[in-house]
């Protein structure tokens, strides 16, 4: 899983990617200080994992990652090219989901593109040049739908119909995710690999002194939680510089500082969970005395391909899967107490898999 961090420049961005990466990024108080993107791999905390490696003693633990991209601040006038735009556009393209960093905090010496603080403002600049982009991509593919169309193929008709339709909903301001589409159109509009169909996280960058604050409390994040709400958008709410302070500590100074604040999790946890909320995934798990890991796969994925994950001869000569879900294999101890009391499941080839499912994989090629 790949998610592009943007934003305009001096929101924050590079310091927030720095502090979950640890990857040391540029983060100076001028614009485009970070040029080609950086990539830091993350990652993802399963505290299953701990409790399975304090079960079997693997040899190695091995958690999911996702992969963070580090995308040069954006500025009006990047779907023209403006500040190297359509580079920084074609990063965002090779992304799974947009992580869009949005300032919320006044810093006099932390200067900003358009001169003052307006979080909706900010959200719109980036919106807008996203969507200039995508209304230059549909245009390109009526023209060569209407070709086609004129050719013969009639099947072409309904792209026609659909880039007239998604033109007009991007002309209006609005994300293309937002226009409500058939299973056949949006087989079609997956094709088109658009900008403003790629799910998004808003990460309003608040002041240290406002964490822990509800968001009727900070007036620049009504405007923020109101556009999420209105895209269906995911929101959480961090200060960049605070996770500066966290990706320096130990895991016992994390979790004693955290508390202290009383906010829990840290931004990095937070952002994960709702990144696997917004994409629809999951986690199943393999042990034993070798290793002990976490594997992705999105929500509704059947037991071969979830195999496949693995090794791909492993979903070719799937024969079943031994199932005992997390919650049960830790109430009985072991997984030979599960075996014993009839606990583990055998499933076959239509098992839908759960989330904490601890999978043996049986297969034959």
């Amino acid at each position: 899983m790949k998610l592009g961090v943007v934003g305009l420049p001096n929101v924050g961005k590079s310091t927030l990617f720095n502090a979950i990466t640890k990857a040391g990024a540029q983060a100076e108080n001028y614009p485009f200080c970070t040029i080609e993107p950086n990539t830091g791999v993350v990652m993802v905390p399963d505290h299953r994992l701990d409790v399975l490696a304090d079960m079997y003693h693997p040899k190695k633990v091995t958690p999911t990652t996702i992969e963070f991209v580090d995308i040069a601040g954006l500025v009006k006038g990047a779907s023209r090219g403006e500040g190297l735009g359509n580079k920084f556009l074609s990063h965002i393209r090779e992304v799974d989901a947009i992580v869009h960093v949005v300032r919320c905090f006044e810093n006099e010496n932390i200067i900003h593109v358009d001169g003052s603080i307006d979080p909706a403002r900010d959200i719109e600049t980036i919106n807008l040049e996203l969507i200039f982009a995508d209304m230059d991509t549909v245009s390109r593919r009526k023209e060569k739908a209407l070709r086609s169309f004129r050719g013969g193929d009639k099947r072409s008709g309904t792209e026609v119909d659909l880039a007239e339709r998604i033109y007009a909903h991007l002309e209006s301001g609005k994300p293309a995710r937002t226009c409500e589409v058939s299973e056949e159109e949006q087989e079609i509009l997956d094709g088109w690999f658009l900008l403003t169909t790629k799910p998004v996280i808003y990460a309003a960058n608040i002041a240290e002194d406002d964490l822990g604050k509800e968001i009727g409390e900070i007036p620049e994040l009504k405007p923020v939680s109101d556009i999420a709400r209105s895209e269906n958008a995911e929101l959480i709410v961090i200060s960049a510089a605070i996770e500066e302070e966290i990706a320096q500590m130990s895991a016992e100074e994390k979790e004693e500082f955290l508390e202290e604040l009383g906010i829990g999790q840290s931004g990095l946890d937070r952002l994960i969970t709702a990144c696997y909320r917004l994409l629809g995934l999951i986690s199943f798990l393999t042990a034993g005395e070798d290793e002990c890991r976490a594997w992705t796969i999105t929500q509704g994925t059947k037991a071969p391909q979830a195999a496949g994950k693995i090794h791909t001869d492993f979903e070719r000569g799937f024969i079943r899967a031994e199932v005992v879900p997390f919650d049960t294999l830790v109430a009985n101890g072991s997984m030979n107490a599960c075996r014993e009391k009839g606990l583990i499941r055998s499933e076959g080839k239509d098992y839908v898999m759960k989330d904490g499912d601890i999978v043996l994989f049986r297969f034959n090629v």
